[in-house]
Order: C-alpha cells, then structure tokens, then sequence
C-alpha cells in the first residue's frame, strides 16, 4: 500500500482542506494510505504581529515547505492566498483545486450591510487590500487590526467591541458558518485577494511517484485564474505591505477577464484596471495588466512603498 504524507498547519480550516485533499485521494485511489502531519508555522506562532512587518503571508508556508524539502512529508495543501510567487527551488505547485466563492463577506453584530453600518463604524481587518478598498467605499469606517483563525475573528469580534469583521467567503462556508453572513461583498466594492478561495497542492518537482496521483485535484480553469492573479502580483513585486488585489475568471468560451488594482496606503487612491483574453495565455495577461496599472500610476505608488522604482524594469 502506497504511504502518502500531507504536510499541513494546524488550524481548524487548515484541517478541513487537508482532510478534503485526502479523502479525494482515497476516493480516486483507494490503496493508497494517506495521513496528515501537523506544522505549525511562525505565522501561527506570531499571533499578534502585523504579518508586514515581520515577513509576509510565506510565514505560514516555510516550515511547512522546508518538510516537503527535507522529505518529512510528501506534499503540502496551502490556501493559494498565502502562497508566495516565488517558490523555493525543486519545488511546484502541481495542483489548483476548484475554486470556492473568492469574494470577502461581512459578518456584522446586528447582521448589517456595509451601508446599513453606523457612522464611524468599527471593521476588524488585518489586510491592508480590505482596509484601503472599505475606506474608499466609506472614509468613516474604522479599520480596527485583528487576525487568528474564523471562528477565533467572529469571537474577537464580540469581545473587542466591534461592529463586523471581513473574512474570506470560502473559510467561512468550508467551517459551516455561512448562517452568520450578513453580506457577500460585491469584488466591486472588495476585489479578492489573488488566489483567494483555492487551495495549492505543492510537492518537489522532481518527485514523479507522488505527482502521478495529483492530476485529479487540478482544475484547468481555476488554475489559469490564478496563473494570471499570481503573474500579475509577480510583476507588481507586490507582499503585504502594499495593497494589492486581482481576480480572475473564465467564461463558458474560454475567456479569461482578469481585474486588478493597487492602492494607496490611506485608501485615497484606488487605480483599478481590466484585460480580457485567451485563458491559454494567462501569465501574458496578468504581466500585461500590470504594465496597464503602472503605466496610470501604480509605479508612483509601489516606488513610495518600496523605495525604488518597479516600472523601469518593464
């Protein structure tokens, strides 16, 4: 019987996708014996840090890439949002799973919508892409910082006296918590985080044994979704600590419309932009929306955040 390790964090969410990663490997292979190893990340150790400062969403991947690496585990499930463009060496991301719904949702106390919120209404967020695009919605909300897992935020959300969090519609329907919903916020309102609602299957390269098994787990149109949000973050060199979002999406004809945007860190300014193509071509896409947004001011944002000029290297 062939022994495969599934490398993943330890949070209840994170539980929920590696367990569905096995059962569909089971499922579709029945010999195969598939078991879960627990990491735990310094992204989950540094619970109450802002993630900008001390490295970015990759803290909650490295510990766990370093096993696949190492040979303790066979392959990892990320949520793709915390993937980092840049992969380490000998390793690939081999499969994108069927994406969930991608947009971010409310949950509100008083189970209001953004407009219904008081005035002055306090929102917990620790994404810099929901605080500017909420701010440019409505400049007097208060963007109170809060992070931990979903149910940890829905009870942070009451002891810390807010009026609503914004969370990740797929974590919130994967932990059976839809019924606290009380808004899918439009990605006119919110664009999604790039990868957002995917999960990332990541193993070496080189290893074919276990690559064999993963061909089933790939969704071709989620995938060039992604491939395109991800070529377009790559080319923006963009982290945390500058407010970037894309989406991607494929019509019935192949079609893949990619929306992006970057925006200043106080939220005045949001450059938004559109480009619509072949999905065979994704990466192109996603460089070229890129170019796009730099071209009508994005380079003069990303140049005062990090201090060097992005666009000279188109």
């Amino acid at each position: 019987m062939k022994e495969i390790r599934i490398g993943t964090r330890g949070s209840h969410l994170a539980l929920w996708q590696a367990h569905w990663v096995r059962e569909s490997l089971i499922q579709a292979y029945p010999h195969l014996s598939v078991s879960l190893i627990r990491i735990k990340t310094k992204g989950d150790k540094l619970t109450d840090v802002n993630l900008a400062k001390v490295g970015g969403k990759g803290l909650f991947v490295k510990e766990i890439e370093e096993g696949l690496l190492e040979g303790r585990i066979d392959l990892a499930v990320h949520s793709m949002k915390d993937v980092p463009v840049q992969l380490p060496e000998g390793l690939s991301i081999r499969s994108i799973t069927r994406r969930e719904d991608p947009v971010d949702v409310l949950i509100s106390r008083d189970h209001l919508t953004l407009e219904e919120l008081p005035l002055g209404a306090k929102i917990g967020t620790n994404s810099l892409r929901r605080k500017v695009q909420l701010l440019s919605y409505r400049s007097d909300f208060r963007i109170i910082p809060i992070r931990g897992n979903v149910d940890t935020r829905v009870r942070k959300m009451n002891a810390m006296g807010l009026d609503a969090i914004v969370l990740a519609a797929a974590g919130v329907k994967r932990m059976k918590l839809e019924g606290s919903i009380s808004q899918f916020i439009s990605p006119e309102v919110c664009l999604p985080a790039i990868g957002q609602g995917a999960l990332g299957i990541e193993t070496k390269t080189t290893d074919d044994d276990i690559n064999q098994y993963l061909s089933i787990l790939d969704h071709e149109v989620t995938h060039m979704s992604i491939l395109a949000e991800r070529a377009f973050l790559r080319r923006l060199e963009g982290g945390c600590q500058v407010p970037i979002a894309a989406w991607g999406s494929v019509s019935d004809r192949g079609r893949l419309t990619l929306k992006g945007l970057v925006g200043t860190l106080d939220g005045r300014k949001l450059i938004k932009g559109e480009i619509v193509g072949e999905m065979g071509k994704a990466e192109k896409l996603g460089m070229a929306l890129a170019k796009s947004l730099l071209s009508q001011g994005a380079d003069e944002i990303l140049k005062e955040v990090y201090g060097r000029d992005i666009a000279r290297s188109l």
